[in-house]
């Protein structure tokens, strides 16, 4: 997959942008505030129709703006794709593909895979378990369409007796109700641990090495998956996994409604990450948690090349910085296959760049000269 050409108008602090792209690396560099981020978000943004940032399509839009656009040229799955967003103020954004208006973003499902990694990942590491919970689950959907209705449907029914318990006291009729939302709970969340399981396990085939080469050896990268505490072996069938999940959820039915919330099931999961034996959260450094962090993103990368054999596009918004300078030459040289990009803030950095496209941006714009080629090596 890649991106061939992109076009801004109105995008952040973008007024018009039109620039073309490597096919391999492309480095973004200028001070801060000048947009370079806002480059990597319209960019993912045509992967997901969402941002990462942003709580709304409207803090999109230029103020002095009705509306924005981001129009694309891709090469995905050996075809030709034209992709034209359109997003205005108080209506419906508009998602066009080869000229052809869409009726939801679904549509665009596959075309445009996309790994990001920007600095509010360090909370995969150092955060709460929620933020590990949020990396699998992305993940997984974009290679798992039955895990994505799965997890929708989980975070559904999880609403819905979160109300009862939060309610039951004042009307005790809910109670009634409990049941039937508990079996179903278990049905879609052995689900949901089942794939997590496997995922997990397909990810330390590759995060460890690409953490060992990041590090030159120093480091050792390891991945445990937790669960509630009835289930042995979460790589089981899901028809395995119910009754277990079932025996954990009764055990904790009285400790749910005085509490009144839910205290069982995989919305308490998480990703274990050790290095060199210990846990990340507790003890690594800040550059190591960026270098914990970048290794799982790429080995997501991995496997959704595994998975539709064409890399993803692979944006790396500000990951040089508390790197030291081979973990920097491996993220600039040492990426095999598939179009990266990469932002930062000093052009010092560049002199490891062995090939690739260097774009500087000021302002919103790319500045005087600021669109070069590089194929030293």
């Amino acid at each position: 997959m890649i991106v061939r050409h992109l076009s801004l108008a109105h995008f952040r602090n973008y007024a018009a942008l039109d620039v073309d792209f490597s096919p391999g690396i492309n480095v973004i560099y200028g001070d801060n505030a000048q947009g370079k981020t806002n480059l990597i978000e319209a960019i993912a943004y045509l992967s997901a129709c969402r941002s990462h940032r942003a709580r709304g399509d409207r803090e999109l839009i230029a103020l002095d703006a009705g509306e924005a656009r981001i129009t694309a040229d891709l090469l995905s799955r050996s075809r030709d794709f034209r992709l034209e967003i359109q997003l205005r103020r108080g209506q419906r954004r508009r998602l066009k593909k080869n000229g052809v208006v869409l009726k939801t973003a679904a549509e665009l499902a596959g075309i445009l895979n996309t790994v990001l990694f920007c600095p509010e990942d360090l909370y995969l590491i150092r955060a709460g378990a929620a933020a590990r919970r949020n990396f699998l689950d992305g993940a997984i959907c974009q290679m798992r369409p039955r895990y994505a209705a799965a997890l929708a449907e989980y975070k559904r029914l999880h609403e819905q007796k979160t109300r009862i318990l939060r309610d039951w006291p004042e009307q005790p009729g809910l109670l009634d109700l409990l049941e039937d939302y508990n079996v179903r709970l278990c049905q879609t969340g052995a689900l949901l641990i089942h794939y997590r399981a496997h995922f997990i396990k397909k990810l330390n085939q590759y995060a460890p090495d690409i953490h060992g080469d990041c590090s030159d050896g120093r480091e050792v990268l390891s991945l445990g998956y937790q669960t509630v505490k009835t289930v042995p072996d979460p790589r089981e069938k899901p028809v395995v996994l119910f009754p277990q999940l079932m025996e954990h959820m009764e055990a904790h039915r009285q400790a749910e409604l005085d509490s009144r919330s839910c205290l069982s099931g995989p919305h308490k999961d998480d990703l274990l990450v050790q290095i060199d034996g210990l846990p990340a959260k507790q003890y690594a450094s800040q550059g190591q948690t960026r270098t914990a962090s970048l290794s799982l993103k790429l080995a997501q990368r991995e496997l959704l090349y595994e998975a539709f054999e064409e890399y993803p596009v692979l944006l790396l918004d500000d990951v040089l910085s508390e790197l030291d300078s081979k973990r920097q030459s491996f993220v600039l040289n040492r990426i095999a296959g598939g179009q990266v990009f990469i932002t930062c803030c000093e052009e010092k950095r560049l002199d490891r760049l062995e090939a690739g496209r260097v774009l500087h941006i000021e302002k919103g714009a790319l500045a005087p000269g600021g669109d070069t080629k590089c194929t030293c090596t």
